[in-house]
């Protein structure tokens, strides 16, 4: 690690200068470009329901920096996102009341296919990429074959409170979205556990140089289970508010995982891993939402959206290795 001011600290998210990850900036000239466009934006409706859309976003990127900064990926989250929504739609089957188990359910079926890729990637030494590409594969056609291609019902109001309900009445800005305090509760926990815990330690480490860990005691596989864990967690959070926003689909998670990847990417997170930062995946996730915000008030199609999407992964990976190159970090 050198002096340089350009060099990072582990943890910081990989780019710097002076100490200010770029997605800030870049979030402020967007979100400027924004209220320019549509003045609108800057009142607390505007704001509110930007940060309502960018929250299921946000909480998979800041699950998927975890598996990242290990030095992997997770492919696996947006079918997950489309199980768990097709799932408690038949768990649910109508009945408000179900909500109280189906929830806790779904979460746990997160954190089990989170399990589930972490083994696979750990004992059966499954490259990441193909044991989450598989994952994907298999929840599809499971998310498929539960619903026979048509879900069967919808989800009562007690399941959609946490991605469509508005607590009103708050000082200053009038009202806030309960996915908002969602996001800023998991958002907040995952930045605490890899900032200020020795499991955020381990996973730098380990996606830095996962020999070297062992050898000083690391238990590597079960940080890069937990890793696995968390975002398959987010996920089926992620999963909960997609379902209060727009009901039931086959297709909700589709491209979910690699948003939440281009965000984190976007956020200074290195794919080679040994970086990554969760409040910079967290800006990431936003300026992402920010540019797709930008892209419909242009009127531009959705191919155009995802045109922009690949070109951006492109430029901040060839930025990262460039940086890793020419500082040796």
């Amino acid at each position: 690690m050198t002096g340089s001011p350009t060099a990072s600290r582990p943890g910081t998210g990989g780019w710097s200068l002076a100490g200010i990850n770029p997605v800030w900036p870049l979030l402020a000239a967007l979100v400027a470009a924004i209220v320019f466009m549509n003045p609108g934006f800057a009142e607390p409706t505007g704001y509110m329901n930007f940060l309502k859309r960018a929250a299921p976003l946000a909480i998979l990127a800041a699950g998927q920096v975890y598996v990242i900064t290990s030095g992997g990926f997770d492919l696996s989250q947006g079918s997950l996102i489309t199980l768990v929504v097709v799932g408690s739609s038949m768990l649910t089957d109508n009945d408000p009341a179900a909500t109280a188990w189906v929830i806790p359910v779904m979460l746990a079926i997160g954190l089990g296919v989170g399990a589930v890729n972490g083994a696979i990637v750990c004992f059966l030494r499954v490259p990441s990429l193909i044991a989450t590409l598989g994952t994907m594969i298999t929840l599809n056609g499971l998310a498929f074959l539960w619903s026979g291609g048509a879900p069967r019902g919808y989800l009562p109001d007690t399941f959609r409170f946490f991605g469509r309900e508005l607590i009103h009445d708050v000082p200053l800005v009038r009202f806030v979205p309960v996915s908002v305090i969602v996001l800023v509760v998991v958002v907040g926990a995952l930045a605490w556990a890899m900032h200020r815990t020795n499991l955020g330690r381990m996973v730098h480490a380990i996606g830095d140089n996962p020999v070297a860990a062992r050898l000083a005691g690391v238990p590597v596989n079960r940080v890069r289970v937990t890793a696995f864990m968390l975002s398959g967690l987010s996920a089926a959070i992620a999963g909960i508010l997609l379902g209060g926003f727009a009901g039931v689909s086959t297709d909700v998670g589709t491209g979910y995982e690699l948003e939440a990847i281009t965000a984190a990417v976007l956020g200074g997170a290195q794919l080679l891993g040994g970086r990554g930062s969760v409040p910079a995946a967290l800006g990431g996730a936003l300026a992402l939402t920010a540019i797709f915000t930008l892209l419909n008030f242009l009127g531009l199609p959705q191919p155009v959206r995802q045109v922009v999407q690949g070109l951006i992964l492109i430029a901040a990976v060839a930025l990262a290795m460039h940086r890793r190159k020419r500082t040796g970090t």
